[in-house]
């Protein structure tokens, strides 16, 4: 594999970790916020940070002569994505809201499939998928269907968020695309949430974990995300997407003591196998995007 392309594989994982961490703070608030204050605050201050943090004043001369089309598309598929993610986790258990909103970027993968091979790789994601999401919990009383509604659309925006992401890259201003994005959404979003619930938004005491959310879920994870779509395929990131809920998984397992069933374990093994096939290809293949 080519060292850029194996760089590419470990932003992403690393993009995946963050996120799962900041998971926990996010289920935490619920029980004091509601989800669409969390994510709006999560948005405000994910765009200070990245803001201050890649000095993105140096792109405002150039926004009157950046590509804005793809630009919005990227931006409001973060928006939703988000928006639509936390309002799924609100109602659902998080490990069916998760696999639900992977089969937006698996399905991209299928659609971006140029090689017969990659199918099994995509196939054995998918059922690795399957396994590892807890569906007997949705004969429970805490399954929504409004809930798998939203996980669905959430999925839906993330094959965007891929697509446009891509398309953002090329634009050369690294992270400020970024930047624009998430301030954009944070724009739209504090209206929003001020009108929905607006004393929610001024409870400061809350602050502190929102700021950790959006550094761990927001800032680090789209940055990274950003320099891996430099690199890899829409095939490639939609399946090693896949990667997530098991992480999610071994974190349980390692650090909450939590149980893995047998069929979990092989859930396990197939996305991993999925993730290996479709990064290692020839030296002579080139990916597409």
């Amino acid at each position: 594999m080519q060292n850029s392309q194996l760089l590419a594989v470990f932003y992403m994982i690393m993009s995946m970790v963050a996120y799962q961490i900041s998971a926990s703070f996010a289920k935490q608030l619920f029980q004091v916020l509601d989800p669409l204050t969390v994510v709006t605050l999560r948005l405000c201050f994910a765009a200070i940070l990245v803001f201050v943090m890649f000095r993105s004043w140096k792109i405002i001369k150039r926004l009157p002569h950046l590509k804005w089309k793809d630009l919005l598309f990227y931006s409001a598929s973060v928006c939703l994505m988000n928006v639509l993610f936390y309002a799924s986790l609100g109602k659902l258990p998080q490990g069916i809201a998760v696999g639900l909103e992977f089969l937006g970027p698996l399905t991209l993968a299928l659609l971006s499939i140029r090689r017969k091979i990659d199918y099994i790789w995509v196939c054995l994601a998918i059922i690795g998928i399957a396994l590892m999401v807890p569906w007997q919990d949705a004969q429970q009383h805490n399954f929504s269907y409004l809930g798998a509604a939203f996980a669905l659309s959430a999925g839906v925006f993330w094959a965007f968020y891929i697509y446009f992401g891509q398309k953002v890259v090329r634009q050369n201003i690294g992270m400020h695309a970024l930047t624009i994005a998430i301030a954009l959404s944070a724009l739209v979003m504090l209206p929003i949430s001020a009108v929905h619930n607006p004393s929610a938004l001024m409870q400061t005491q809350y602050w502190g974990q929102a700021l950790i959310i959006a550094l761990l879920a927001t800032a680090i994870p789209y940055a990274l995300d950003l320099m891996a779509l430099k690199t890899l395929s829409k095939l490639s990131y939609g399946t090693l997407s896949s990667l997530s809920p098991a992480l999610a998984a071994i974190a349980g397992m390692v650090l909450l003591k939590e149980h893995i069933t047998i069929w979990q374990s092989i859930a396990l093994v197939c996305i991993m196998v999925a993730s290996i096939g479709v990064t290692f290809k020839p030296k002579t293949q080139t990916l597409e995007h």
